[in-house]
C-alpha cells in the first residue's frame, strides 16, 4: 500500500492558501457567510448534499456511542461506508469522531481505540492515510488543516497523543510513539506585533519520523524536523532540530547522547 520513505522533503513551498487555513476556518465559523448546515457539511461531513449528510449522521448516531460487542460489530460493518478506503478487519472503539472521512484511507488490521479523533479537513490536501497493522491509542488526535498525515504499516500511537499537519507529517514503518506525544506539523506566524497571532496565519514545513524510531512519553517534535531511522527520543524531550539515524537524544531542547550502534564498552 505504501512505498518506503526514501526521499525527505521540507515542503517549504506551501501556498498562502494552505498557510492561512486555520484562520480561514475561524473566519468562516464567525462570518455568517455560510449557513450552519453548509458549514457543518464542509467541516465535519466533507461533502455537500443531503444524501452525504444523512448517511454520515445516521451511521454516527447508531454506532458511535454503542457500547460493548454490539458497538464493535456495528462500527466494523457501517463505518467503512464513510471512508475513502477501508481495509479488512478494522476495529473502531466507542466514540471515535470522524471529520471529512472521505479523505481518510485505512489499511488492513487497523485498531482505532476509544475517543479518538480523525480530522482530515482541507481544500487541497489528500488527508489521512493509515497503513496495515496500525494501532491508535485511546484519546489520540490526528488533525489536518489542509495538510496530510501518513502513518506507514505497524505504527503504534500511544494514548493521548496528537499529530497535527499543516502540510505533511509522515511516520515510518514500525515507529512507536508513547503516550502524550505530540508531532507539531505547523506553527503560527507572529512577526507583526501590532495584531493578534490568530490574524497572522500559519506556516508549515512538515515532519518526517523514519522507520523503527521510538518517541518516549510526552516527547514533542517541532515543525520542520526529521527524526532518522531507528532513533530513540527520550521521555519529555522537545525536538527542535534533525536527529540522525540510530541516535539517542533527550532533553529540552533535545541533544544527542549517543549512537545506538556503539556498544557501551566502546564508550567507556
Amino acid at each position: 500500500m505504501f512505498a518506503p520513505i526514501r526521499v525527505y522533503s521540507w515542503f517549504k513551498d506551501m501556498t498562502t492558501e494552505a498557510n492561512k487555513e486555520s484562520v480561514r476556518i475561524q473566519q468562516e465559523v464567525t462570518s455568517g457567510m455560510k449557513s450552519k448546515l453548509q458549514l457543518y457539511s464542509d467541516l465535519i461531513v466533507g461533502k455537500r448534499g443531503l444524501g452525504a449528510l444523512a448517511k454520515h449522521e445516521l451511521i454516527m448516531l447508531f454506532c458511535s456511542r454503542t457500547p460493548g460487542a454490539l458497538g464493535l460489530f456495528l462500527r466494523a460493518r457501517l463505518y467503512p461506508c464513510l471512508f475513502k478506503r477501508c481495509g479488512r478487519n478494522v476495529n473502531f472503539g466507542a466514540n471515535v469522531v470522524l471529520r471529512n472521512p472521505n479523505k481518510i484511507e485505512l489499511g488492513d488490521n487497523v485498531i482505532i481505540d476509544d475517543n479518538c479523533l480523525l480530522d482530515a479537513k482541507g481544500r487541497q490536501n489528500n488527508g489521512i492515510t493509515i497503513g496495515d497493522g496500525v494501532f491508535i491509542g485511546r484519546n489520540s488526535i490526528l488533525s489536518c488543516k489542509n495538510g496530510d498525515i501518513i502513518l506507514h504499516k505497524n505504527v503504534n500511537i500511544g494514548f493521548n497523543c496528537e499529530i497535527f499537519s499543516g502540510s505533511r507529517v509522515e511516520v515510518g514503518e514500525g515507529v512507536l510513539m508513547a503516550a502524550y506525544g505530540y508531532l507539531i506539523g505547523g506553527d503560527h506566524d507572529a512577526d507583526d506585533a501590532a495584531i493578534s497571532v490568530t490574524q497572522q496565519g500559519s506556516t508549515s514545513h512538515g515532519i518526517v519520523i523514519e522507520e523503527g524510531s521510538w518517541l518516549g512519553a510526552a516527547a514533542l517534535v517541532r515543525d520542520g524536523v526529521k527524526v532518522g531511522s531507528h532513533a530513540i527520543i527520550g521521555a519529555g524531550a522537545v525536538v527542535t532540530r534533525d536527529i540522525p539515524a540510530y541516535a539517542v537524544a533527550a532533553g529540552v531542547p533535545a541533544r544527542i547522547l549517543r549512537d545506538r550502534r556503539e556498544s557501551r564498552t566502546d564508550r567507556v
